[in-house]
C-alpha cells in the first residue's frame, strides 16, 4: 500500500502545486460544500491512479483543492464505503493520500440515524466518539510504521478542541448542535426496529454506514479529527417504515447550509 499511496500522491504532485492543511470528506447531501471553497483544482476520481470510484447517489465522485480564506484545503465529493465490494484498505487509501499530500486535520461529515429521543430529522451533531461495529477492521494485517503504530490510542478520536471551538462558533452563528456517540455498521440496508433498539442499548445516539474506518486510519496517522452529522431519520416506531434513500439526502440538504456554514468557519478560525 505505501507505493501505491506515494504513486498517487505523486501523480496529483505533478498535475497541481497544492499542499493542502484541511482535509473534508463529505457525506451522502452534503457534496455542495466546496461551493464555500475558491476551488482551483478538481481531479475525478476514475483519473487519480489507485483511487476507488464512488458508486452511491449523493456521491459526486472528485477530489476538490482550494481555498477558504488563507487555508487551503481538500474535499472529497463522495466516499468510499465497504457495503459498495471495497475492502477496508480502498475505502480509507484517499485518507492515506490527504496525508501524504500535507494534511494536518481532516474535518468528516454524514448522514445518521438517530435514537437519542432529544435529536430530529435535521439535527446536527458533532460527534464526540464512536462504537466500530463494522465486521473488517481498516488496520487489520501487517502493520506499516511508515503510516503509524501498530497499535492506536483510541481515547480521543474526535478532537475535543475542534468540538469545544465549533461549539462557540455554532452559537455564534446562532444554529443548534448537539453532541452525540455515533455507531459503524456495515449497511447497506437500513436499520430494522431491533437494530435501533441495540445502537440504543449499547449507549450510541446515532448509526450510519461510514466515518468510523476513515478516522481510524486517521488517527493512526495522528491526523487531528473532527465528525458532523445531520440525523435524517429517527429509528423509532413512527418514522422506520418510511425510510428511503431519497429521504436522506432531501433531511441532509435541507440542513446543508447550517453545516457548510459550520465547517467553513471551523476551518476558518482553527
Amino acid at each position: 500500500m505505501w507505493e501505491q499511496v506515494q504513486e498517487t500522491v505523486n501523480f496529483i504532485n505533478e498535475k497541481i502545486n497544492f499542499k493542502p492543511e484541511y482535509g473534508v470528506i463529505l457525506g451522502s447531501g452534503l457534496g455542495s460544500f466546496t461551493e464555500e471553497m475558491n476551488v482551483e483544482h478538481s481531479l475525478p476520481y476514475d483519473e487519480i491512479p489507485n483511487f476507488p470510484v464512488s458508486t452511491v447517489q449523493g456521491h459526486k465522485g472528485a477530489l476538490v483543492f482550494g481555498t477558504i480564506g488563507d487555508k487551503k484545503v481538500v474535499a472529497m465529493q463522495g466516499r468510499f464505503h465497504f457495503y459498495e465490494g471495497y475492502s477496508m484498505t480502498e475505502v480509507t487509501f484517499p485518507v492515506r493520500v490527504m496525508k501524504f499530500l500535507g494534511v494536518q486535520k481532516l474535518v468528516v461529515s454524514n448522514a445518521s440515524g438517530g435514537v437519542n429521543p432529544n435529536y430530529k430529522v435535521g439535527s446536527i451533531v458533532m460527534i464526540t466518539d464512536h462504537i466500530n461495529m463494522t465486521p473488517e477492521h481498516p488496520l487489520r494485517g501487517k502493520n506499516d510504521e511508515r503510516f503509524g503504530p501498530r497499535f492506536v490510542n483510541m481515547s480521543e478520536p474526535y478532537s475535543r478542541k475542534m468540538i469545544a471551538k465549533t461549539t462557540e462558533l455554532a452559537q455564534q452563528l446562532n444554529i443548534e448542535v448537539q453532541e452525540g456517540i455515533y455507531l459503524g455498521l456495515q449497511g447497506p440496508t437500513f436499520e430494522t426496529l431491533a437494530e435501533y433498539k441495540m445502537v440504543k442499548i449499547l449507549g450510541a445516539d446515532c448509526v450510519g454506514m461510514s466515518t468510523v474506518p476513515e478516522v481510524i486510519v486517521a488517527r493512526h496517522m495522528d491526523l487531528e479529527t473532527f465528525g458532523i452529522s445531520v440525523i435524517t431519520d429517527m429509528g423509532n416506531e413512527e418514522s422506520i417504515g418510511t425510510i428511503s434513500h431519497d429521504e436522506v439526502l432531501e433531511a441532509a440538504k435541507a440542513a446543508e447550509p447550517k453545516v457548510r456554514s459550520l465547517i467553513k468557519e471551523l476551518i476558518l478560525n482553527y
